[in-house]
Protein backbone atom coordinates (compact mmCIF):
# COMPACT_ATOMS: atom_id res chain seq x y z
CA UNK A 1 0.00 0.00 0.00
CA UNK A 2 2.76 2.43 0.97
CA UNK A 3 4.72 1.64 -2.18
CA UNK A 4 1.61 2.21 -4.30
CA UNK A 5 1.17 5.65 -2.72
CA UNK A 6 4.84 6.46 -3.35
CA UNK A 7 4.52 5.44 -7.01
CA UNK A 8 1.47 7.66 -7.37
CA UNK A 9 3.36 10.52 -5.72
CA UNK A 10 6.27 10.04 -8.12
CA UNK A 11 3.92 10.10 -11.11
CA UNK A 12 2.43 13.37 -9.92
CA UNK A 13 5.89 14.80 -9.29
CA UNK A 14 6.95 13.76 -12.78
CA UNK A 15 3.88 15.38 -14.38
CA UNK A 16 4.61 18.66 -12.59
CA UNK A 17 8.25 18.60 -13.71
CA UNK A 18 7.28 17.73 -17.30
CA UNK A 19 4.75 20.58 -17.50
CA UNK A 20 7.20 23.16 -16.15
CA UNK A 21 10.14 22.09 -18.30
CA UNK A 22 8.01 21.66 -21.43
CA UNK A 23 6.43 25.11 -21.27
CA UNK A 24 9.72 26.85 -20.57
CA UNK A 25 11.26 25.10 -23.57
CA UNK A 26 8.26 26.07 -25.70
CA UNK A 27 8.63 29.73 -24.75
CA UNK A 28 12.21 29.62 -26.08
CA UNK A 29 10.98 29.15 -29.65
CA UNK A 30 7.33 30.28 -29.57
CA UNK A 31 8.18 33.93 -30.14
CA UNK A 32 10.78 33.63 -32.90
CA UNK A 33 8.38 33.21 -35.87
CA UNK A 34 6.19 36.18 -34.84
CA UNK A 35 8.80 38.88 -34.18
CA UNK A 36 7.66 40.90 -37.25
CA UNK A 37 4.10 40.91 -35.88
CA UNK A 38 5.30 42.10 -32.46
CA UNK A 39 7.45 44.75 -34.14
CA UNK A 40 4.43 46.12 -36.02
CA UNK A 41 2.02 45.95 -33.05
CA UNK A 42 4.36 47.71 -30.61
CA UNK A 43 5.62 50.24 -33.19
CA UNK A 44 9.29 49.47 -32.77
CA UNK A 45 12.30 48.77 -34.99
CA UNK A 46 13.67 45.43 -36.15
CA UNK A 47 16.83 46.00 -34.14
CA UNK A 48 14.88 46.69 -30.95
CA UNK A 49 12.44 43.79 -31.29
CA UNK A 50 15.31 41.29 -31.39
CA UNK A 51 15.93 42.18 -27.74
CA UNK A 52 12.82 40.11 -27.01
CA UNK A 53 15.01 37.09 -27.79
CA UNK A 54 18.32 38.47 -26.50
CA UNK A 55 16.93 39.43 -23.07
CA UNK A 56 15.44 35.98 -22.60
CA UNK A 57 18.71 34.31 -23.62
CA UNK A 58 20.81 36.42 -21.24
CA UNK A 59 18.46 36.00 -18.31
CA UNK A 60 18.16 32.23 -18.70
CA UNK A 61 21.93 31.87 -19.07
CA UNK A 62 22.53 33.71 -15.80
CA UNK A 63 19.79 32.22 -13.64
CA UNK A 64 19.93 28.59 -14.79
CA UNK A 65 23.22 27.62 -13.07
CA UNK A 66 22.77 30.04 -10.17
CA UNK A 67 19.32 28.82 -9.11
CA UNK A 68 20.47 25.26 -9.78
CA UNK A 69 23.18 25.82 -7.17
CA UNK A 70 20.78 27.54 -4.76
CA UNK A 71 18.42 24.57 -5.16
CA UNK A 72 21.25 22.20 -4.24
CA UNK A 73 21.80 24.31 -1.09
CA UNK A 74 18.32 25.34 0.07
CA UNK A 75 15.99 22.82 -1.50
CA UNK A 76 15.17 21.96 -5.10
CA UNK A 77 11.41 21.82 -4.58
CA UNK A 78 11.37 25.30 -3.06
CA UNK A 79 13.41 26.80 -5.88
CA UNK A 80 11.28 24.99 -8.47
CA UNK A 81 8.25 26.89 -7.17
CA UNK A 82 10.22 30.16 -7.36
CA UNK A 83 11.32 29.47 -10.96
CA UNK A 84 7.81 28.53 -12.09
CA UNK A 85 6.28 31.55 -10.35
CA UNK A 86 8.78 33.83 -12.09
CA UNK A 87 7.95 32.21 -15.43
CA UNK A 88 4.20 32.73 -14.87
CA UNK A 89 4.75 36.36 -13.78
CA UNK A 90 6.89 36.99 -16.85
CA UNK A 91 4.16 35.58 -19.09
CA UNK A 92 1.56 37.85 -17.44
CA UNK A 93 3.73 40.95 -17.95
CA UNK A 94 4.37 39.97 -21.56
CA UNK A 95 0.67 39.38 -22.26
CA UNK A 96 -0.30 42.88 -21.08
CA UNK A 97 2.88 44.69 -22.19
CA UNK A 98 1.93 48.11 -23.60
CA UNK A 99 5.39 48.77 -25.03
CA UNK A 100 8.49 46.98 -26.26
CA UNK A 101 10.37 48.01 -23.11
CA UNK A 102 7.88 46.27 -20.83
CA UNK A 103 7.91 43.19 -23.08
CA UNK A 104 11.71 42.99 -22.85
CA UNK A 105 11.54 43.26 -19.03
CA UNK A 106 8.91 40.51 -19.06
CA UNK A 107 11.23 38.28 -21.05
CA UNK A 108 14.01 38.85 -18.50
CA UNK A 109 11.63 37.68 -15.76
CA UNK A 110 10.64 34.65 -17.87
CA UNK A 111 14.29 33.72 -18.24
CA UNK A 112 14.48 33.02 -14.49
CA UNK A 113 12.34 29.98 -15.26
CA UNK A 114 15.31 28.36 -17.01
CA UNK A 115 16.21 26.91 -13.63
CA UNK A 116 13.38 24.38 -14.01
CA UNK A 117 15.75 22.23 -16.11
CA UNK A 118 18.48 21.54 -13.54
CA UNK A 119 16.01 21.53 -10.66
CA UNK A 120 13.86 18.92 -12.41
CA UNK A 121 16.84 16.62 -12.98
CA UNK A 122 17.90 17.04 -9.34
CA UNK A 123 14.43 16.25 -8.02
CA UNK A 124 14.22 13.13 -10.20
CA UNK A 125 17.55 11.95 -8.82
CA UNK A 126 16.42 12.60 -5.25
CA UNK A 127 12.93 11.09 -5.50
CA UNK A 128 13.08 8.20 -7.96
CA UNK A 129 14.60 4.74 -7.45
CA UNK A 130 18.05 4.49 -9.01
CA UNK A 131 16.80 2.01 -11.62
CA UNK A 132 14.26 4.56 -12.90
CA UNK A 133 16.38 7.72 -12.88
CA UNK A 134 17.83 7.16 -16.34
CA UNK A 135 14.48 6.70 -18.10
CA UNK A 136 12.88 9.58 -16.16
CA UNK A 137 15.74 11.96 -17.04
CA UNK A 138 15.55 10.85 -20.67
CA UNK A 139 11.80 11.47 -20.79
CA UNK A 140 12.12 14.96 -19.30
CA UNK A 141 14.91 15.64 -21.81
CA UNK A 142 12.62 14.50 -24.63
CA UNK A 143 9.88 16.82 -23.40
CA UNK A 144 12.36 19.72 -23.25
CA UNK A 145 13.52 19.02 -26.81
CA UNK A 146 9.99 18.54 -28.12
CA UNK A 147 8.80 21.66 -26.31
CA UNK A 148 11.28 23.76 -28.28
CA UNK A 149 10.02 22.26 -31.54
CA UNK A 150 6.38 22.56 -30.49
CA UNK A 151 6.78 26.31 -30.06
CA UNK A 152 7.66 26.69 -33.75
CA UNK A 153 4.71 24.51 -34.78
CA UNK A 154 2.08 26.21 -32.60
CA UNK A 155 3.09 29.86 -33.05
CA UNK A 156 1.36 30.33 -36.41
CA UNK A 157 -2.05 28.78 -35.57
CA UNK A 158 -2.27 30.56 -32.19
CA UNK A 159 -1.41 33.95 -33.66
CA UNK A 160 -3.74 33.57 -36.66
CA UNK A 161 -6.73 32.59 -34.47
CA UNK A 162 -6.17 34.44 -31.18
CA UNK A 163 -3.37 36.98 -31.66
CA UNK A 164 0.25 36.97 -30.49
CA UNK A 165 -0.53 37.93 -26.87
CA UNK A 166 -2.08 34.48 -26.40
CA UNK A 167 1.42 33.09 -26.86
CA UNK A 168 1.84 34.33 -23.27
CA UNK A 169 -1.68 33.99 -21.84
CA UNK A 170 -1.87 30.24 -22.46
CA UNK A 171 1.54 29.39 -20.91
CA UNK A 172 0.79 31.76 -18.00
CA UNK A 173 -2.30 29.81 -16.97
CA UNK A 174 -0.64 26.40 -17.27
CA UNK A 175 2.60 27.46 -15.55
CA UNK A 176 0.74 29.17 -12.69
CA UNK A 177 -1.21 25.96 -12.06
CA UNK A 178 2.03 24.01 -12.31
CA UNK A 179 3.68 26.26 -9.69
CA UNK A 180 0.74 25.63 -7.36
CA UNK A 181 0.98 21.89 -7.96
CA UNK A 182 4.74 21.99 -7.30
CA UNK A 183 4.11 23.73 -3.97
CA UNK A 184 1.46 21.21 -2.95
CA UNK A 185 2.77 17.91 -4.30
CA UNK A 186 6.52 17.97 -5.05
CA UNK A 187 8.44 16.78 -1.96
CA UNK A 188 11.34 18.82 -0.69
CA UNK A 189 14.89 17.67 -1.32
CA UNK A 190 16.38 15.15 1.11
CA UNK A 191 19.83 15.90 -0.34
CA UNK A 192 21.41 19.29 0.38
CA UNK A 193 24.79 20.88 -0.21
CA UNK A 194 25.45 23.10 2.80
CA UNK A 195 27.13 26.46 2.38
CA UNK A 196 26.33 30.02 1.48
CA UNK A 197 25.94 31.89 -1.79
CA UNK A 198 29.27 33.01 -3.21
CA UNK A 199 28.30 36.51 -4.37
CA UNK A 200 31.68 37.25 -5.97
CA UNK A 201 31.44 34.08 -8.06
CA UNK A 202 27.82 34.89 -8.91
CA UNK A 203 28.66 38.40 -10.12
CA UNK A 204 31.67 37.22 -12.14
CA UNK A 205 29.65 34.40 -13.74
CA UNK A 206 26.85 36.81 -14.64
CA UNK A 207 29.36 39.32 -15.96
CA UNK A 208 31.22 37.06 -18.36
CA UNK A 209 28.01 35.47 -19.63
CA UNK A 210 26.51 38.87 -20.48
CA UNK A 211 29.79 40.14 -21.94
CA UNK A 212 29.99 37.04 -24.17
CA UNK A 213 26.39 36.47 -25.23
CA UNK A 214 25.46 40.11 -25.84
CA UNK A 215 28.02 40.77 -28.62
CA UNK A 216 27.50 37.28 -30.04
CA UNK A 217 23.76 37.91 -30.30
CA UNK A 218 24.08 41.46 -31.62
CA UNK A 219 27.27 41.12 -33.66
CA UNK A 220 25.52 41.06 -37.03
CA UNK A 221 23.67 44.28 -36.14
CA UNK A 222 26.50 46.16 -34.46
CA UNK A 223 29.25 44.89 -36.76
CA UNK A 224 31.68 42.15 -35.80
CA UNK A 225 34.66 44.51 -35.87
CA UNK A 226 32.91 47.35 -34.06
CA UNK A 227 34.31 48.67 -30.78
CA UNK A 228 31.33 47.50 -28.65
CA UNK A 229 31.61 43.93 -29.94
CA UNK A 230 35.38 43.64 -29.62
CA UNK A 231 35.38 45.43 -26.27
CA UNK A 232 32.70 43.18 -24.78
CA UNK A 233 34.40 40.03 -26.06
CA UNK A 234 37.68 41.15 -24.49
CA UNK A 235 35.85 41.92 -21.25
CA UNK A 236 34.27 38.44 -21.36
CA UNK A 237 37.72 36.84 -21.52
CA UNK A 238 38.97 38.90 -18.57
CA UNK A 239 35.89 38.16 -16.46
CA UNK A 240 35.97 34.47 -17.36
CA UNK A 241 39.58 34.18 -16.22
CA UNK A 242 38.76 36.09 -13.05
CA UNK A 243 35.77 33.80 -12.39
CA UNK A 244 37.84 30.64 -12.89
CA UNK A 245 40.54 31.89 -10.51
CA UNK A 246 38.02 33.03 -7.90
CA UNK A 247 36.10 29.74 -8.01
CA UNK A 248 39.27 27.65 -7.80
CA UNK A 249 40.43 29.56 -4.69
CA UNK A 250 37.05 29.78 -2.97
CA UNK A 251 36.25 27.53 -0.02
CA UNK A 252 32.59 27.89 -0.99
CA UNK A 253 32.50 28.02 -4.80
CA UNK A 254 29.35 28.67 -6.78
CA UNK A 255 30.49 25.97 -9.22
CA UNK A 256 33.12 23.52 -8.05
CA UNK A 257 35.91 23.52 -10.63
CA UNK A 258 36.97 20.03 -9.55
CA UNK A 259 33.52 18.82 -10.56
CA UNK A 260 33.81 20.60 -13.91
CA UNK A 261 37.17 18.88 -14.53
CA UNK A 262 35.73 15.37 -14.14
CA UNK A 263 36.29 13.55 -17.48
CA UNK A 264 32.62 12.62 -17.82
CA UNK A 265 31.58 16.24 -17.16
CA UNK A 266 33.96 18.32 -19.27
CA UNK A 267 33.74 16.03 -22.30
CA UNK A 268 29.93 16.06 -22.18
CA UNK A 269 29.99 19.84 -21.84
CA UNK A 270 32.24 20.07 -24.90
CA UNK A 271 29.73 18.04 -26.90
CA UNK A 272 26.95 20.28 -25.57
CA UNK A 273 28.78 23.40 -26.79
CA UNK A 274 29.26 22.01 -30.30
CA UNK A 275 25.88 20.30 -30.52
CA UNK A 276 24.14 23.49 -29.42
CA UNK A 277 25.98 25.38 -32.14
CA UNK A 278 24.44 23.26 -34.88
CA UNK A 279 21.05 22.50 -33.30
CA UNK A 280 19.85 26.03 -32.52
CA UNK A 281 20.96 27.32 -35.92
CA UNK A 282 18.80 24.68 -37.62
CA UNK A 283 15.87 25.76 -35.39
CA UNK A 284 16.39 29.33 -36.56
CA UNK A 285 17.19 29.02 -40.26
CA UNK A 286 15.14 26.10 -41.59
CA UNK A 287 11.87 28.03 -40.97
CA UNK A 288 13.47 31.12 -42.51
CA UNK A 289 14.50 29.08 -45.56
CA UNK A 290 11.04 27.62 -46.20
CA UNK A 291 9.37 31.04 -45.71
CA UNK A 292 11.58 32.65 -48.35
CA UNK A 293 9.43 33.77 -51.33
CA UNK A 294 9.80 31.62 -54.44
CA UNK A 295 10.75 34.80 -56.32
CA UNK A 296 14.17 34.44 -54.72
CA UNK A 297 14.76 31.31 -56.83
CA UNK A 298 14.46 28.92 -53.91
CA UNK A 299 12.31 28.46 -50.80
CA UNK A 300 8.58 27.73 -50.72
CA UNK A 301 7.00 31.03 -49.69
CA UNK A 302 5.48 29.25 -46.70
CA UNK A 303 3.44 31.07 -44.07
CA UNK A 304 4.37 30.89 -40.39
CA UNK A 305 1.80 28.11 -39.92
CA UNK A 306 3.01 26.16 -42.97
CA UNK A 307 6.62 26.50 -41.83
CA UNK A 308 5.61 25.12 -38.44
CA UNK A 309 3.92 22.11 -40.06
CA UNK A 310 7.11 21.39 -42.01
CA UNK A 311 8.87 21.17 -38.63
CA UNK A 312 6.51 18.44 -37.40
CA UNK A 313 8.81 15.55 -38.43
CA UNK A 314 11.52 17.15 -36.30
CA UNK A 315 9.15 17.41 -33.36
CA UNK A 316 8.04 13.78 -33.66
CA UNK A 317 11.63 12.57 -34.03
CA UNK A 318 12.71 14.46 -30.90
CA UNK A 319 9.96 13.07 -28.73
CA UNK A 320 10.14 9.45 -29.91
CA UNK A 321 13.93 9.26 -29.74
CA UNK A 322 14.04 10.96 -26.35
CA UNK A 323 11.47 8.59 -24.86
CA UNK A 324 13.29 5.58 -26.32
CA UNK A 325 16.70 6.75 -25.07
CA UNK A 326 16.13 5.94 -21.41
CA UNK A 327 14.82 2.47 -22.18
CA UNK A 328 17.68 1.76 -24.55
CA UNK A 329 20.39 2.58 -22.01
CA UNK A 330 20.21 -0.93 -20.58
CA UNK A 331 21.64 -2.13 -23.91
CA UNK A 332 23.33 0.97 -25.35
CA UNK A 333 25.36 3.28 -23.14
CA UNK A 334 24.63 6.99 -22.90
CA UNK A 335 27.91 7.61 -24.76
CA UNK A 336 26.78 5.38 -27.66
CA UNK A 337 23.46 7.19 -27.83
CA UNK A 338 25.17 10.59 -27.74
CA UNK A 339 27.49 9.64 -30.59
CA UNK A 340 24.58 8.19 -32.58
CA UNK A 341 22.54 11.36 -32.08
CA UNK A 342 25.48 13.46 -33.27
CA UNK A 343 25.80 11.30 -36.41
CA UNK A 344 22.10 11.84 -37.18
CA UNK A 345 22.74 15.57 -36.87
CA UNK A 346 25.65 15.36 -39.31
CA UNK A 347 23.47 13.53 -41.84
CA UNK A 348 20.63 16.04 -41.45
CA UNK A 349 22.87 19.11 -41.87
CA UNK A 350 24.56 17.58 -44.91
CA UNK A 351 21.17 16.78 -46.45
CA UNK A 352 19.97 20.35 -45.91
CA UNK A 353 23.08 21.59 -47.71
CA UNK A 354 22.70 19.44 -50.82
CA UNK A 355 18.99 18.47 -50.99
CA UNK A 356 16.52 21.21 -50.06
CA UNK A 357 14.43 21.63 -53.21
CA UNK A 358 11.25 19.90 -52.03
CA UNK A 359 9.14 19.85 -48.90
CA UNK A 360 9.77 16.10 -48.61
CA UNK A 361 13.52 16.66 -48.42
CA UNK A 362 13.07 19.31 -45.72
CA UNK A 363 10.75 16.97 -43.79
CA UNK A 364 13.18 14.04 -43.95
CA UNK A 365 16.10 16.23 -42.86
CA UNK A 366 13.97 17.61 -40.03
CA UNK A 367 13.12 14.08 -38.89
CA UNK A 368 16.82 13.18 -38.77
CA UNK A 369 17.56 16.33 -36.78
CA UNK A 370 14.78 15.45 -34.36
CA UNK A 371 16.06 11.91 -33.77
CA UNK A 372 19.55 13.28 -33.16
CA UNK A 373 18.34 15.94 -30.71
CA UNK A 374 16.15 13.46 -28.82
CA UNK A 375 19.03 11.05 -28.30
CA UNK A 376 21.56 13.79 -27.53
CA UNK A 377 19.46 15.70 -24.98
CA UNK A 378 18.65 12.55 -23.04
CA UNK A 379 22.17 11.13 -23.09
CA UNK A 380 23.87 14.42 -22.13
CA UNK A 381 21.59 14.85 -19.12
CA UNK A 382 22.14 11.24 -18.02
CA UNK A 383 25.91 11.51 -18.44
CA UNK A 384 26.05 14.60 -16.23
CA UNK A 385 23.74 13.09 -13.60
CA UNK A 386 25.80 9.89 -13.55
CA UNK A 387 29.11 11.70 -13.04
CA UNK A 388 28.37 14.13 -10.20
CA UNK A 389 27.25 13.76 -6.60
CA UNK A 390 23.56 14.10 -5.69
CA UNK A 391 24.30 17.43 -4.00
CA UNK A 392 25.72 18.86 -7.25
CA UNK A 393 23.12 17.65 -9.72
CA UNK A 394 21.36 21.02 -10.04
CA UNK A 395 24.40 23.16 -10.69
CA UNK A 396 26.05 20.57 -12.97
CA UNK A 397 23.02 20.06 -15.22
CA UNK A 398 22.41 23.82 -15.15
CA UNK A 399 25.90 24.50 -16.48
CA UNK A 400 25.47 21.83 -19.15
CA UNK A 401 22.27 23.52 -20.34
CA UNK A 402 24.04 26.86 -20.19
CA UNK A 403 26.98 25.68 -22.25
CA UNK A 404 24.58 24.28 -24.85
CA UNK A 405 22.89 27.69 -24.97
CA UNK A 406 26.23 29.46 -25.40
CA UNK A 407 27.05 27.14 -28.29
CA UNK A 408 23.64 27.83 -29.79
CA UNK A 409 24.10 31.59 -29.59
CA UNK A 410 27.54 31.40 -31.20
CA UNK A 411 26.42 28.96 -33.91
CA UNK A 412 23.32 30.98 -34.81
CA UNK A 413 25.32 34.21 -34.97
CA UNK A 414 28.04 32.75 -37.18
CA UNK A 415 25.60 31.04 -39.55
CA UNK A 416 23.48 34.20 -39.72
CA UNK A 417 26.53 36.17 -40.80
CA UNK A 418 27.28 33.60 -43.52
CA UNK A 419 23.70 33.50 -44.83
CA UNK A 420 23.25 37.28 -44.95
CA UNK A 421 26.76 38.16 -46.16
CA UNK A 422 25.86 38.66 -49.86
CA UNK A 423 22.13 39.39 -50.24
CA UNK A 424 20.23 39.66 -53.49
CA UNK A 425 19.17 43.05 -54.83
CA UNK A 426 15.80 42.42 -53.18
CA UNK A 427 17.51 42.13 -49.81
CA UNK A 428 16.75 38.41 -49.50
CA UNK A 429 19.65 36.03 -48.82
CA UNK A 430 21.06 34.08 -51.74
CA UNK A 431 20.55 30.33 -51.89
CA UNK A 432 24.34 29.95 -51.83
CA UNK A 433 24.34 31.65 -48.42
CA UNK A 434 22.01 29.01 -47.01
CA UNK A 435 24.00 26.22 -48.67
CA UNK A 436 27.25 27.49 -47.18
CA UNK A 437 25.55 27.96 -43.81
CA UNK A 438 24.26 24.39 -43.77
CA UNK A 439 27.71 23.11 -44.78
CA UNK A 440 29.16 25.02 -41.84
CA UNK A 441 26.57 23.38 -39.58
CA UNK A 442 27.65 20.01 -40.98
CA UNK A 443 31.23 20.73 -39.95
CA UNK A 444 30.13 21.77 -36.44
CA UNK A 445 27.95 18.67 -36.13
CA UNK A 446 30.87 16.50 -37.25
CA UNK A 447 33.06 18.09 -34.57
CA UNK A 448 30.38 17.27 -32.00
CA UNK A 449 30.34 13.64 -33.18
CA UNK A 450 34.12 13.42 -32.81
CA UNK A 451 33.93 14.99 -29.34
CA UNK A 452 31.28 12.43 -28.35
CA UNK A 453 33.80 9.67 -29.01
CA UNK A 454 36.10 10.92 -26.22
CA UNK A 455 33.37 10.89 -23.56
CA UNK A 456 34.22 8.16 -21.00
CA UNK A 457 32.45 4.96 -21.94
CA UNK A 458 31.54 3.78 -18.44
CA UNK A 459 27.88 2.83 -18.15
CA UNK A 460 25.59 4.44 -15.65
CA UNK A 461 25.45 2.56 -12.39
CA UNK A 462 23.46 4.03 -9.54
CA UNK A 463 24.25 7.65 -10.25
CA UNK A 464 25.63 8.04 -6.71
CA UNK A 465 29.22 9.06 -7.25
CA UNK A 466 31.42 10.37 -4.49
CA UNK A 467 30.94 14.12 -4.09
CA UNK A 468 33.77 16.28 -5.35
CA UNK A 469 33.85 18.05 -1.97
CA UNK A 470 32.28 15.59 0.51
CA UNK A 471 30.81 16.84 3.73
CA UNK A 472 29.10 14.99 6.53
CA UNK A 473 25.63 16.20 5.51
CA UNK A 474 26.25 15.34 1.86
CA UNK A 475 27.27 11.81 2.77
CA UNK A 476 24.27 11.27 5.05
CA UNK A 477 21.94 12.87 2.51
CA UNK A 478 23.29 10.67 -0.27
CA UNK A 479 22.84 7.56 1.84
CA UNK A 480 19.29 8.57 2.70
CA UNK A 481 18.46 9.12 -0.96
CA UNK A 482 20.02 5.82 -1.99
CA UNK A 483 18.14 3.94 0.67
CA UNK A 484 14.67 5.11 -0.37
Amino acid sequence: MTETIRRGSRRLTFLVLAAGAGFFAMLQSLITPVLPIIQHDLHTSQNTVTWVLTAYLLSASIFTPILGRVGDMLGKGRMLVVALAALALGCLLAAIAPSIGVLIIARVVQGIGGAVFPLSFGIIRDEFPAARVSSAVATISAIIAAGGGLGVVLAGPIVSVLGYRWLFWIPMVVVALTALAAHLFVPESPVRSPGRINWAGTLLLSGWLVALLLPVSKGATWGWTSLPVLGLLALAVVLLIGWLVAEARSANPLIDMRMMRLPGVWTTNLVALLYGGSMFAIYAFVPQFVQTPTSAGYGFGASVTQAGLLMLPMLVGMFVAGIAAGRLEARFSAKAQLATGAVFNVAASAMLAVAHDTRLEIGVAGGLVGIGIGLAFASMANLIVANVSPSQTGVATGMNANIRTIGGAIGAAVVSSVITAHPQASGLPREAGFTTGFLLLTAIALAAAVAAMIVPSGRRTTGRRRPARPTGSEVSGGLAAAGR
